[in-house]
């Protein structure tokens, strides 16, 4: 039997909206991924398909344009501009993801003392947080760099790493002291749970989407600040290749025209911190859409 005959005039039944679904790479930065994988891959595994050495100074051609037998031309020494770019993005990655590792270890312990602490120890460490980022990052980049002495790839990573955490801090902080009164976090607590045990089991799996965001940001940062040491003069030296140590040459390279000198090293740097800042919106993006859906 039909029910048209029983229907409200002028009323139509609401249909049910059926859920759509989104596949799997809608949203997601995919270029951006796919262009930082494909730079660092290169990188890593450089040695595989580039036969000439970096360091190698060949004087019969130096300052050569862009050719067949040199893609990328030749710097005012004779070294291979392509294999530099391969070689030396290994090390300012390297820089960027170990000095990454360093303040971000230092931001979650940091905070999560404060967060755990008591009222007093919290406002202390938050106040000695605010003072530093008070205080450019550069200049405590450069104060530190002269105390360690010679610049390295080691002594750059740290020196980048202990100044770049206070932002991370304060946002571990905040979620810390939202989260510690959960049960879970009161109970292992009453089971004897130490501090370390309590941060690494329950209280960094829920934090750690809040701070993903800041710390793929720190990659960018930390390699933006390798690279403005050596422009500067006071950062890596000149026979360790970095995209930062090619562009320290840009001041000859501008006197005697050698664009590529400059331009190359450039678009690799450029294109590489854009897509660490297009990945890192893309968690930005979610961290807020996780947390409107709470």
């Amino acid at each position: 039997m039909s029910t048209k005959g029983f229907e409200l005039a002028g009323i139509r039944p609401v249909e049910e909206e059926k859920p759509v679904k989104r596949k799997w790479y809608e949203g997601k930065p995919l270029a951006s991924i796919l262009i930082l994988l494909a730079i660092t891959a290169g990188c890593a595994a450089c040695q595989l398909f580039i036969p000439r050495d970096p360091s190698y100074m060949d004087l019969l051609n130096y300052n050569l344009a862009p050719c067949r037998e040199f893609l990328f031309g030749t710097d005012s020494m004779g070294r291979d501009v392509f294999s530099m770019i391969w070689y030396g993005g290994r090390i300012s990655l390297f820089i960027g993801f170990a000095a990454t590792v360093i303040s971000t270890a230092i931001a979650i312990v940091f905070g999560a003392v404060s967060g755990l602490g008591p009222q007093w120890l919290d406002t202390l460490l938050m106040r000695l947080t605010e003072i530093l980022l008070s205080v450019p990052s550069l200049l405590f980049v450069i104060l530190i760099q002269a105390v360690l002495g010679e610049a390295s790839v080691l002594s750059i990573s740290f020196v980048i790493g202990v100044t770049g955490w206070t932002s991370i801090a304060k946002v571990v902080r905040t979620e810390v002291r939202q989260i510690r009164g959960s049960e879970y976090v009161v109970a292992a607590k009453c089971m004897g749970g130490g501090f370390f045990h309590i941060l690494w089991r329950h209280l960094t799996p829920n934090f750690i989407s809040s701070i993903m965001f800041m710390v793929v940001m720190n990659v960018r940062s930390a390699i933006v600040a390798e690279s403005t040491l050596s422009f500067m003069g006071i950062g890596l030296p000149l026979e360790v290749i970095s995209w930062g140590s090619m562009l320290a040459l840009s001041e000859k390279a501008l006197l005697s025209g050698s664009w590529w000198l400059i331009l190359i090293p450039g678009v690799f740097l450029v294109v590489t911190l854009i897509c660490v800042t297009s990945l890192g919106n893309y968690f930005r993006r979610s961290a807020n859409r996780s947390q409107s859906n709470l």
